[in-house]
């Protein structure tokens, strides 16, 4: 169990204290009214971004966190709220669009996603491939542009961070051998629920690999940073430290 001794372990480091300035920049977060979004959120307002939107599927959730962040942060006018649901293909490309209207990106956080026990078809494919691979990549590429855009009228990288997970490191990922993976993952007779979330996070993973080839193979304008971050296992989600120990130990 080195690997996961080793995961085990990093949950006693304490982290620096982030203190790079972000003066005059626009990010968006999303997934953003709770957890790791909300708490990145609030660093970028502390650290002097002009704007930080809080994308989030309700808005009204995302109001009372952009409160929460006004009160600590003790600076006004910074948060925006914006509906996005993940769920929703159109969403997202509305989403884009208004994304389209800014004066300008520097940083977009692709970091909400789901956990699902039961298996639910969302738009024709599992509801946690749906979240967390197709639509968070389908984003991702439609705010390119405006990245690409800010990274060359202010001569700045900018940044697409995804937010991943090590659990991509527990999966075998069995149907990556079938003919067509989505339809191997969206069909519920072989739906292996305990290991979806993981398998979904290596898509991911393989996703956002396969983005920066392609994006530096484009060889456009405008530099873009494409990462993705593991926040290891934060307080929020350890309580999915049963379902992961099940299939790590399976193996």
């Amino acid at each position: 169990m080195g690997g996961m001794g080793k995961i085990m372990r990093s949950q006693f480091i304490s982290l620096p204290y982030p203190t790079k300035k972000s003066t005059g920049q626009t990010i968006i977060v999303t997934g953003s009214n709770v957890g790791l979004g909300l708490e990145a959120a609030r660093h970028f307002v502390r650290l002097d971004a002009s704007k930080v939107i809080l994308a989030v599927r309700t808005v009204k959730k995302g109001e009372v966190a952009a409160a929460s962040i006004e009160e600590t942060t003790g600076r006004k006018g910074v948060v925006e709220v914006w509906e996005l649901d993940l769920c929703k293909s159109e969403s997202v490309q509305k989403f884009a669009s208004r994304v389209d209207t800014l004066d300008r990106l520097d940083v977009f956080m692709a970091n909400a996603g789901i956990m699902a026990k039961t298996f639910t078809k969302v738009e024709g494919n599992e509801s946690q491939i749906t979240v967390n691979v197709i639509n968070t990549m389908l984003l991702g590429i439609m705010v390119l542009p405006a990245l690409r855009a800010s990274a060359i009228k202010y001569n700045k990288p900018g940044v697409l961070s995804f937010t991943g997970s090590f659990v991509h490191y527990v999966t075998e990922f069995p149907e990556r051998n079938a003919p067509n993976i989505f339809e191997d993952l969206a069909d519920e007779g072989k739906a292996r629920m305990a290991d979806r979330y993981n398998v979904s996070k290596m898509m991911e993973l393989l996703a956002v690999r396969e983005l920066a080839t392609k994006m530096t193979e484009s060889k456009k304008d405008g530099q873009v940073i494409a990462a993705v971050v593991n926040p290891g296992w934060p307080r929020e989600t350890r309580r999915l430290m049963g379902s992961i120990f099940v299939v790590y130990i399976a193996q």
